[in-house]
């Protein structure tokens, strides 16, 4: 038992060693919702807040998903390079903790809140799916052997689930625990059987109807996660991962969790980017070289432009070829602006350079 509570420790001052001081003084800033997001960086200057500032937006996005390369859709990269115009409000977080060596740690912490609204527009501009809220908290049924004999972590043991639990929420959802009666400690030897129907007996008390239950083990000098994932009586998913830290071994707990829970209640609502390929549009307000020198610096400027054909060109106007990777309804949103003005309403093919 010394030895489970030392590694419990341990795990906790490794992978939360601000837990403590976050609890204790509840009232600094901190995330919380689908459209916040916390970022560690190593100073407060302009540059590296814009940095957090995309880095947070991906993050928000992933969390309203729950796919983890929603930042890698096309379009989407080049609006997280002004992720600043989608920000609310942000603040600073100090925050003091105990490294791994037990020596004291700082780190400062970014926390921001984005703009509802224009995020959910983004993510229906360039067809993010987005998981429906609310969201369910499966039951995490965990069973970690040091080499002392395997311990199932229950409500009053967290911190040494501290990874996937704080995993599960950068994934969009959180996780429950057991409360740890007689009967769920026992359930260990159930957990390393696999057998998820008695697990499931078990989480009967629980709602809703969802165990994520993994076995944690040492592994020769590493780690071994062995994970189902079960809904309503039905294994959605099995994984098992090896890893040299056992905080990513648990981590990936909640990641094989939130693939199978995105797969079954995630949607793809419309997107109104449309779809990619060549598409034919007009410019006017060409008057001049210099018109026409704008246009084209422009047009190079926005990511999605892959490649642009001039097709034909009139007193005023000329008409180019543009393969998009998004659609015209993502153009749309990364050109009208100072140079380009969009004519008509919806997924226009048509601008007049201002």
């Amino acid at each position: 038992m010394r030895a489970w509570r030392l590694w419990c420790l341990a795990l906790l001052m490794a992978a939360c060693g601000v837990a403590s001081a976050q609890r204790m003084e509840g009232d600094r800033a901190s995330a919380s919702g689908a459209f916040s997001a916390e970022v560690p960086v190593n100073g407060q200057g302009a540059g590296e807040r814009a940095g957090a500032f995309a880095r947070g937006l991906a993050q928000v996005l992933g969390k309203l998903s729950g796919n983890r390369n929603a930042a890698s859709i096309p379009g989407v990269g080049a609006e997280l390079r002004r992720a600043g115009d989608y920000v609310k409000r942000y603040d600073y977080r100090q925050d003091e903790g105990v490294s791994a060596t037990g020596a004291p740690s700082f780190r400062t912490t970014l926390v921001i809140e984005f703009d509802p609204k224009e995020v959910t527009e983004l993510a229906q501009t360039f067809g993010v799916p987005v998981w429906p809220t609310p969201r369910p908290k499966p039951v995490l049924w965990l069973a970690i052997d040091d080499g002392s004999g395997p311990r199932l972590v229950s409500l009053a043991k967290s911190n040494a689930a501290r990874p996937v639990l704080n995993r599960a929420t950068e994934r969009g959802f959180r996780l429950g625990l057991p409360a740890g009666t007689a009967a769920e400690n026992a359930a260990v030897g159930a957990i390393r059987r696999g057998d998820t129907a008695a697990i499931a007996r078990l989480s009967a008390r629980y709602s809703p109807p969802m165990q994520l239950i993994g076995k944690l083990a040492r592994a020769g000098t590493g780690w071994k996660a062995d994970w189902t994932f079960v809904d309503g009586g039905k294994v959605l998913n099995r994984w098992s991962v090896t890893e040299p830290d056992a905080r990513r071994a648990m981590a990936s707990g909640a990641d094989g969790a939130a693939d199978a829970l995105v797969r079954r209640y995630a949607r793809r609502t419309p997107g109104t980017a449309g779809p990619a390929g060549v598409h034919r549009v007009t410019f006017t307000g060409i008057d001049d070289a210099d018109d026409y020198i704008r246009l084209v610096s422009r047009l190079q400027s926005i990511t999605i432009v892959r490649r642009m054909t001039p097709v034909s060109a009139a007193p005023g106007q000329v008409v180019f070829d543009l393969d998009l990777a998004s659609g015209l309804g993502a153009f749309r949103r990364l050109a009208d602006g100072e140079v380009l003005a969009a004519e008509g309403e919806g997924a226009t093919t048509t601008y007049r350079v201002r």
